[in-house]
């Protein structure tokens, strides 16, 4: 009776541990740099992170009344469904006390290694526990019943995709009364298909892939053009700056022609009569007006006005010329005085040579103003 307490008291520890395991991966799971990562991986393909294992060992067997021991052999073919949830089925041919018996199992396997220390494909042992139920067939003493333990698998990695594993189980069924075994294999594992797995965190489906890529380049295109925007900004800046100094130069002149709105001094103005006339033509009337209207008016503290009339040397008697002139000055005094209300304080005339040959810009009235 305590042999059966036994078996069914590993049982229990070996279910608790199970139980266990999905805590502490909860609470922290690393990866192989040691970082605490809580994301969830995916789930790979069908054909994917396959084994075929084979080992050869001892079992130890008691029916209660006696203890037995013999060979065993262990041929299973499992899949890991996650890095720490798995599964498995297998047949276990042993030797018992008086004869030869095998059991048809499955396995539930928890990867307790990669559910506290975080999966990693590199780790040298992994300890996994599992539960198991099954059919004992069991001759002819008990025939065929139902079964059920827990064991630890021991997996060692050689390769990529070959391990040897150290597989301890403990079984118990009934069979005149409660019996049971423990069977220790030694022995050699096979992966097959894809062997690691990816965190959903770290995948990325193709299909997104062309819009991260459009996605990227938006961005960057932004960029180039924020750039470009702060480039324009710079140069307005600096066109705002010359403007605002032009404009600080503009209003300072119109400050000082506020200050100052007639003009400080002005050249004299020639207008010019044609050949032995002694009033001006209509142009030069207008040349006159405009002049006395736009420019004179606009002298600042310009009063007196010097009237000087011409007439050139090369054309006509020397008495003639002298009239000419003369007359000319009067004339454009006249109408500068009863015209435009302008003193004139002198009036002069002379007849002069013309410089070159030009003739016609020597029959002229010029005046000055003080």
């Amino acid at each position: 009776m305590k042999t059966v307490k036994f078996f069914f008291g590993a049982l229990a520890l070996a279910v608790v541990a199970m139980v266990a395991a999905p805590a502490a991966q909860a609470q922290e799971n690393k990866d192989e740099n040691g970082k605490t990562i809580r994301h969830p991986y995916l789930t790979n393909g069908l054909w994917d992170n396959w084994f075929i294992g084979a080992g050869a060992g001892m079992n130890f067997f008691t029916d209660n009344t006696e203890w037995a021991s013999g060979l065993a052999v262990d041929v299973n073919v499992g899949k890991w469904i996650t890095p720490c949830v798995g599964a498995r089925v297998g047949f276990n041919g042993l030797q018992g006390i008086d004869q030869k018996f095998g059991y048809i199992h499955g396995d539930a396997m928890w990867n307790i290694s990669n559910a506290i220390g975080g999966y990693k494909e590199s780790r040298f042992w992994d300890f996994v526990p599992y539960a198991h139920a099954g059919l004992m067939i069991d001759k002819p003493v008990a025939g065929k019943e139902l079964a059920a333990g827990a064991g630890l698998l021991n997996v060692i990695r050689l390769a990529k995709r070959l391990d040897l594993t150290l597989d301890v189980r403990g079984t118990v069924y009934k069979r005149q009364g409660p019996a049971g075994y423990i069977s220790t294999t030694l022995g050699l594992s096979v992966n097959l298909g894809r062997t690691d797995w990816t965190r959903a965190s770290e995948y990325h489906n193709p299909a997104d892939m062309d819009k991260i890529s459009a996605a990227e380049a938006a961005a960057a295109a932004l960029t180039a053009a924020n750039a470009a925007l702060a480039a324009d900004k710079a140069n307005l800046q600096k066109d705002k700056a010359a403007l605002e100094t032009e404009n600080e130069k503009l209003q300072k002149a119109l400050a000082d022609a506020a200050a100052n709105t007639g003009l400080n001094e002005v050249g004299p103005a020639a207008f010019y009569f044609e050949i032995g006339k002694t009033e001006l033509s209509a142009k030069e009337l207008k040349h006159l007006d405009y002049y006395m209207n736009n420019v004179l008016k606009n002298v600042k503290g310009g009063k007196a006005t010097v009237i000087t009339g011409t007439a050139d040397s090369n054309t006509g008697y020397a008495k003639r010329n002298e009239y000419l002139s003369k007359a000319r000055a009067e004339y454009v005094a006249n109408l500068l005085k009863t015209k435009y209300g302008v003193e004139v304080d002198n009036v002069k005339n002379a007849v002069v040579k013309a410089a070159n040959g030009q003739a016609a810009f020597d029959r002229a009235c010029v005046i000055s103003v003080e």
